[in-house]
């Protein structure tokens, strides 16, 4: 009877401790599962961190050729053009519109005439001898439009009709007197404007003038 009991309790021990160790297999089998289920994600991860989307593009890097041995030369700065000096119409007032391709030369009738008169006075005449040097040093072959103007006061003293008609012989006399020094009549026009454009509202003095007006282009 005792061995029986002895037989029964080894039997019993070894059926527990099989079970037991069935367990802990199936335990560890599982844990290796979860384990290679890790690395395979944690791989994939590291993957798709490497390689960039579809479509994406990576920014390109400036290729700059320089020849062995030879230091990269630096990037020079724009350069701005000087602004053209004005030429000197003999100290007369002349500006320049680059936007409308013209340079105008202005004449003041105060001191190109007399009052109510269309002749060039003798001393002005050297102020215009200058004029007539630029034209044809600076602007040889250019067309040239001469405006007279005078202002709104009525013609009194004077045996000019109206104050169009003087503009109209104004400008013809400065015509006249640029053609007498050798510039191509082809070149020139006049038009007299009377008081229809005037430079002031209050100095009637600056409306009284003869423009000569340059096309640069």
């Amino acid at each position: 009877m005792g061995r029986a009991w002895n037989s029964l309790f080894v039997i019993a021990v070894t059926a527990i401790s099989l079970t037991s160790t069935g367990c802990q297999n199936g335990i560890y089998d599982d844990n290796k599962k979860l384990r290679d289920q890790n690395r395979e994600l944690q791989a994939q991860l590291d993957e798709a961190h490497r390689t960039p989307p579809a479509g994406a593009q990576t920014p390109a890097s400036p290729v700059v050729s320089v020849a062995p041995g030879q230091p990269a030369a630096p990037v020079a700065a724009p350069v701005t053009p000087a602004p053209k000096s004005k030429p000197d119409f003999g100290g007369l007032d002349a500006r320049v519109d680059d936007n409308a391709g013209t340079t105008t030369v202005s004449l003041p009738s105060d001191v190109f005439f007399g009052s109510g008169q269309a002749t060039i006075l003798p001393e002005a005449k050297k102020s215009l001898d200058k004029v007539v040097t630029v034209l044809k040093k600076e602007y040889a072959g250019k067309a040239v439009r001469i405006e007279g103007h005078t202002d709104s006061d009525p013609i009194v003293h004077s045996h000019w009709k109206s104050n169009q008609e003087l503009s109209e012989k104004r400008a013809g006399a400065v015509h006249d007197y640029l053609v007498s020094k050798g510039i191509d009549a082809s070149r020139v026009t006049t038009v007299g404007l009377g008081d229809t454009k005037p430079k002031s509202q209050t100095d009637k003095k600056k409306n009284r003038r003869v423009e000569l007006v340059v096309i640069t282009r």
